[in-house]
């Protein structure tokens, strides 16, 4: 009998989140339950670091509507490596309610292969979200209130680049006129709103090593221009210090456990084909600090999430991977190779011979462009057949790429011991890992080298506002910041429909704005939007609860 994810779920009896707590050494003191199991982490009086585990990148080829259960991978191998007695944390992002209302789902992985108290991940879980908003809405609000009584800064509305945020997909927000029916209620503007992850706020606080420097971010937040072409900050409305205490809690990571005890630490999560698309940094160093092996992910295909995790995050933190997992289906493949998603239970190898050229780009991205050891975990479907396995298998060794079936969405962590082993081989093997550009770089040179050398395109065009901004960013010496593509996930190239690994394209850059605060330039190509859409059968209409408390409809 076929079980849904939340099924699986609730039938799983959970451990204390003390417990979880105990098998890395986490003590006690350091934990503040939120019931029975989740708690935050009080990074502040954790022992001093003792050890530095092993990092593990999770990434995937690029997405489509078939799907590639990255982050079910990612939780069956922190399993699979707790199964061969490896002390090991993962650490994840937080779903957005976003997509878990609309088309997307939740996302605590899948099967066998979950993080729970999934219903609580997926939902509301410990606040972050709501306190991130809070915070961003706080400075709107200081913004317009500020222009209402007399403006001081003489800020000109017409450039204010700051917007509200809600953490729902509401396209009826994206744009709006707001202050309206008289002088009572404000300086009448455009207005709009981000959802809440596309918020700079969600990267500050994803990148921002502590408090301290968390509130030194916010106040750097541009927000928008004076009437002389000078920039407002956040600073500038006074406005760091309240923003901050709003985020005391949020930015204390989140400890949970998977549905074989594995600790899970679940915090922050900007987008990835909108922000830079990884958990917290402090989530991140705080699992390195406790784990031998820690598991994590990037967001969407790896030349959006994983070249942001290497080029931004990375270099931030100073950190570096021991291993990439690629995480690629049969499914997705002959996708990519012109089969339509109705078809995609028909055997067809020679799709897949045709798709594969979608995985190896990204293969030979993370190995060849960053220098990383990486393998292939084909995650497994009821619909592949032994010929196709054995064709994938074939075309991968062919092509001298490392490759190990995945099971672990209905075996758990036995379905992903190869894997697991697979990966601590790697862990051993020497690196050479390098940026795919220099912060020094103009910021055309880093765009254009993201194109050329990640998406493999063959250059870049950009609008005349956009090379306004440039020059704009060049003047106020910010552009030795690390760059940030918003890019769609579909595709290599900023056209959606381009499938496999299309060359000979150009990548439109229409806009650019600084996160100044989260310390990158955010670059907008083709549609991109920082409110998304509800589909027009949302997830949310199959989501019910009954009587006792008890939610069905969540996957």
């Amino acid at each position: 009998m076929f079980k849904s994810d939340i099924d699986i779920a609730n039938s799983i009896e959970m451990e204390p989140i003390t417990e979880i707590a105990k098998k890395v050494g986490l003590p006690d003191e350091a934990l503040i339950p939120y019931g029975n199991y989740k708690a935050k982490i009080d990074v502040s009086i954790c022992p001093p670091e003792t050890q530095r585990g092993k990092l593990i990148l999770v990434t995937a080829i690029t997405p489509t509507p078939a799907g590639e259960g990255k982050t079910t991978t990612s939780v069956g191998l922190a399993d699979s490596l707790s199964a061969l007695n490896k002390k090991t944390i993962l650490a994840l992002r937080e779903p957005s309610l976003g997509p878990v209302f609309g088309i997307k789902g939740g996302a605590a992985g899948g099967g066998y292969a979950q993080v729970v108290p999934m219903e609580d991940i997926n939902l509301h879980f410990t606040g972050d979200f709501h306190a991130i908003g809070a915070a961003n809405n706080l400075l709107a609000a200081l913004i317009d209130n500020h222009i209402h009584h007399g403006n001081e800064l003489m800020i000109d509305s017409r450039t204010i680049t700051w917007k509200r945020a809600i953490d729902m997909n509401d396209r009826q927000l994206r744009h709006i006129v707001d202050g309206l029916q008289g002088k009572m209620n404000g300086v009448p503007r455009e207005d709009g709103f981000d959802i809440t992850v596309a918020s700079e706020i969600m990267a500050i606080l994803c990148l921002a090593t502590d408090l301290t420097d968390l509130k030194a971010r916010i106040k750097r937040i541009i927000i928008g221009y004076t009437f002389d072409g000078e920039p407002v900050t956040a600073g500038d409305l006074k406005a760091e210090g309240a923003m901050t205490a709003l985020l005391k809690e949020a930015i204390l990571p989140n400890l949970v456990q998977t549905l074989e005890h594995t600790p899970a630490i679940i915090h922050g999560g900007p987008f990835a084909n909108i922000a830079h698309g990884c958990n917290s940094l402090i989530a991140t160093e705080t699992a390195l600090n406790f784990a031998d092996y820690v598991v994590t992910e990037a967001g969407f295909g790896a030349d959006l999430g994983a070249e942001k995790f290497l080029d931004i995050k990375c270099r931030v933190g100073d950190l570096e991977p021991d291993a990439v997992v690629l995480v690629a289906t049969i499914r997705a493949l002959k996708m990519h190779g012109g089969i339509s998603k109705k078809d995609l239970a028909e055997e067809n190898v020679e799709a897949l011979r045709v798709g594969i050229a979608n995985l190896q780009r990204h293969y030979d991205n993370l190995n060849k462009q960053f220098g990383l050891p990486v393998v292939v975990a084909i995650n497994k479907f009821p619909t592949d057949t032994p010929a196709e396995v054995q064709m994938l298998t074939d075309l991968c060794q062919t092509l001298e790429i490392p490759v190990v079936l995945s099971d672990v969405w209905s075996k758990g962590s036995q379905g992903g011991i190869e894997l697991a082993e697979s990966v601590i081989k790697l862990t051993e093997e020497p690196s050479e890992f390098t940026y795919c550009y220099d912060v020094s770089d103009s910021i055309e040179t880093k765009i254009e080298k993201i194109v050329t050398k990640i998406y493999g395109g063959s250059g870049v065009d950009y609008t005349a506002s956009a090379m306004k901004q440039i020059r704009q960013l060049e003047k106020y010496n910010l552009a030795n910041l690390p760059v940030c593509m918003a890019k769609t996930q579909y595709s290599f190239s900023d056209d959606q429909t381009k499938l496999g690994a299309p060359t000979d394209f150009t990548v439109t850059i229409r806009d650019i704005k600084v996160s100044a605060g989260a310390g990158f330039i955010v670059a907008l190509t083709g549609t991109i939007m920082t409110m998304p859409g509800l589909p027009k059968v949302p997830a949310a209409e199959k989501i019910d609860i009954d009587v006792t408390g008890k939610i069905s409809g969540l996957f």
